[in-house]
This record gives C-alpha cells, structure tokens and sequence, in this order.
C-alpha cells in the first residue's frame, strides 16, 4: 500500500523492481492498481485474490517509483504468470 496522493488515499500497488541490498538508492518501483479498466495494452486484470476488496487492474501506464519507508504495508503475493503479464505491460509502455 502506498500514499501516491490522490484524493487522500492510500491505494494498493505492486511492487515490480529486484530485490537488491546493495542498491545505491532505497526505492522500489512499482505499478498502481485501480478499479477502472479502460481496455488497454496498459492494464492487466488481476485475479480475484484475499487482499483486494473488488477486481483490480495492474495500470502499467502509472509506473513510478516510491522510497521504501514510503510503503506502509505488505498484502500478499501475485502469482509468477501474473507478474509476467504485468512486465509483458510495462514493456509494451516503454516501448521495450
């Protein structure tokens, strides 16, 4: 979960960059996920999982990156196929 600052919310995310101790700065990217399907490249529809209260969607288009204390908690863990489609999205957004 994290604040990215709209409307006061703190909104789900998944977490998409290594894991790296040694890292030269403490940040974390990673893809919000929203509610609202738009029917894009972008987005990946999640399956329905414990942690999220309604149908979510992996909005690629949003990527950013957020300083590790900024991450207030941890929800659970997105299978190994999802997470490919998601950077199957990310590369798409990039143009990789």
């Amino acid at each position: 979960m994290l604040d990215l600052g709209y409307e006061g919310k703190v909104r789900p995310v998944v977490i998409v960059s290594r894991e790296d101790d040694s890292a030269p700065r403490a940040l974390a990217v990673f893809v919000p996920l929203t509610t609202e399907f738009r029917s894009s490249r972008y987005e990946v529809k999640l399956p329905r999982v414990p942690w999220l209260a309604h149908q979510s969607f992996a909005n690629a288009q949003a990527m950013g990156a957020a300083e590790y204390h900024e991450l207030t908690d941890r929800r659970g863990r997105l299978e190994p196929a999802v997470m490919a489609e998601i950077k199957a999205a990310i590369r798409w957004a990039l143009d990789l």
